[in-house]
């Protein structure tokens, strides 16, 4: 039977109820760092992601369950059949941490209020994941990361100028609050007090966002879609070189502008001068930048800002992010029972996490969970 037995967190058990991405993530991060995780699932069909995306070629296990489950043991649970309730409510007690992603109010609905749950297990932190929160307007509302995406403010500068706002080609959203949400349950595991967790696709996501808020509300402006521009930087974006392959370039440090602009054949013209100079010829400088690059291949760009300690990088897919040379060196993509996935999210020198298993097939530790949960009384 798999066990957490290392890793920092060793100490610690997490009951993941949460399903698709968010949660699970959470309760991932902290099973890559030890926690024993128990991932209880519906019968049946078991966690969304078993039956989402891609499947392995020798298993037709989806990929996102490969990832979304590993590190965690799992057990299947009826929560609507007393004894199945009753079973997970004895566990919860057991443990350190509950994950869960119902909409507010289920929790308490099914007989597994947070506030009997912690009068039972003083210690118990309940992190819970929504689309909106435990209250206002919108609690009820269900949580999907587009709906956070849409008015987080994300998808209004996110696209080409003349085009529409783009939703994110990834689950940016699930990603982002499964990190802010392992981050917020380890802050209130380290205050010794049981506790709510309250964590929302909607705040998690509007983080990330910078001073635009600031912005509109001192100055009455709004960030405009650019591409791959920003306002404030100013040569900023991808450009295609003379073999067809594809450039990042950031100019966000003066001294680094400077040199570009040096590189390109523009830095003896005073219009050009400063972030404002820059930011007022925009289409001009870019116009120019992009001939440059056309005229190159891309590893020539590269090289020529290199030496000129100017920041470029390839712009890859996952093929060429999987060669790339540092990351392999630095061992980013791990193989983890026949599947290549990310490795762990951060390195510490002293107590690292470690991955032990891809996902588990349904149910595969129930009779050994609650065989446990019976000799524990």
């Amino acid at each position: 039977m798999p066990t957490s037995a290392d890793g920092p967190l060793h100490d610690l058990r997490v009951v993941d109820l949460a399903t698709v991405v968010a949660g699970p993530g959470c309760a991932r991060y902290l099973a890559d760092f030890g926690a024993d995780v128990i991932k209880v699932e519906r019968p049946g069909a078991g966690d969304t992601t078993r039956a989402m995306g891609w499947t392995h070629p020798d298993d037709d296990v989806t990929l996102w369950w490969k990832l979304a489950g590993r590190n965690k043991r799992t057990v299947v649970a009826d929560l609507k059949d007393p004894l199945d309730l009753e079973r997970v409510r004895r566990l919860i007690g057991t443990a350190d941490v509950l994950v869960e992603n119902f909409r507010p109010g289920t929790l308490e609905r099914i007989g597994l209020d947070p506030a009997e749950l912690m009068a039972a297990n003083p210690k118990l932190v309940v992190t819970r994941v929504t689309g909106f929160g435990q209250d206002g307007p919108y609690a009820q509302r269900p949580g999907f990361a587009t709906l956070a995406e849409a008015m987080s403010g994300f998808a209004a500068i996110n696209g080409e100028p003349e085009g529409g706002p783009l939703l994110p080609p990834i689950a940016l959203t699930d990603e982002v609050t499964a990190l802010t949400s392992a981050f917020a349950t380890m802050v209130a595991l380290h205050s010794g007090v049981g506790q709510v967790v309250d964590v929302n696709l909607l705040e998690s996501l509007f983080q990330l966002m910078g001073p635009l808020m600031s912005l509109w509300e001192l100055r009455g402006e709004q960030q405009v879609r650019l591409g791959s521009g920003i306002p404030y930087s100013v040569p900023r974006g991808t450009y295609r070189c003379g073999d067809g392959r594809w450039v990042a370039i950031s100019t966000s440090a003066e001294s680094v502008a400077i040199r570009v602009m040096e590189l390109i054949g523009l830095g003896d013209d005073p219009r050009f001068a400063g972030f404002t100079g820059r930011i007022e010829h925009r289409e001009e400088i870019d116009a120019v930048l992009s001939s440059w690059c056309a005229a190159r291949p891309l590893d020539e760009v590269l090289a020529t800002f290199e030496a000129a300690h100017a920041a470029a990088a390839p712009v890859y897919d996952m093929e060429g992010l999987a060669a790339d040379p540092h990351m392999v060196a630095r061992r980013t993509v791990v193989d983890l029972d026949g599947t290549p996935m990310q490795g762990l999210v951060a390195r510490l020198s002293e107590t690292p996490g470690r991955l032990r298993w891809a996902g588990r097939p349904l149910g595969a530790d129930t009779d050994d969970v609650w065989r446990e949960l019976d000799q524990d009384g």
